[in-house]
């Protein structure tokens, strides 16, 4: 018995899979891009303090953290090491459950991230918003929500990374 043939893309369908796969691998860069050029960090690094600055009393178990950042917790311990070295995050045990780490961000963090919004939200609006119209990016975040809803079923990222 033969497998079953894959339904194949149509051309239209194709050429939107190109888009959204160029966007996903093209915007990820200009994010980095401009936050080193102008902050001195990645865009993940990003994603990890303005997570804190948002979260009650900028404090968040590393394993909330890390989903909150789509990044394992190996990753997002690398990326905490250098944050602590930077003096923008410290760790300590969760006094509410010793086996939990919680990473806090620090005045200094809270000071870094002060000063790296303005020039990061100008780069996300001139990259996405601006070249659309405002029926465009409501369709777009509609978009995004119904991939979203396939992509991570159980919600972990429904509230959305930091920007």
């Amino acid at each position: 018995m033969e497998a079953p043939r894959p339904a194949w893309l149509t051309g239209e369908e194709k050429q939107t899979w190109l888009a959204l796969a160029s966007v996903l691998i093209t915007l990820p860069s200009a994010l980095d891009a401009q936050l080193q050029r102008d902050a001195g960090m990645t865009h993940f690094e990003y994603v990890v303090i303005a997570g804190l600055s948002d979260a009650p009393e900028r404090t968040m178990r590393m394993s909330e953290l890390a989903v909150l950042a789509n990044g394992s917790l190996s990753r997002l311990s690398q990326v905490v090491n250098r944050l602590e070295r930077r003096g923008w995050v410290c760790r300590t045990p969760d006094p509410a459950d010793g086996r939990y780490t919680l990473a806090i961000l620090t005045e200094a963090g809270w000071a870094k991230v002060v000063e790296t919004a303005p020039g990061h939200v100008e780069a996300v609006r001139g990259l996405v918003f601006d070249p659309l119209t405002k029926a465009q990016a409501r369709q777009l975040r509609d978009i995004g929500r119904r991939i979203l809803r396939t992509t991570d079923p159980d919600g972990g990222l429904s509230s959305g990374p930091a920007t």
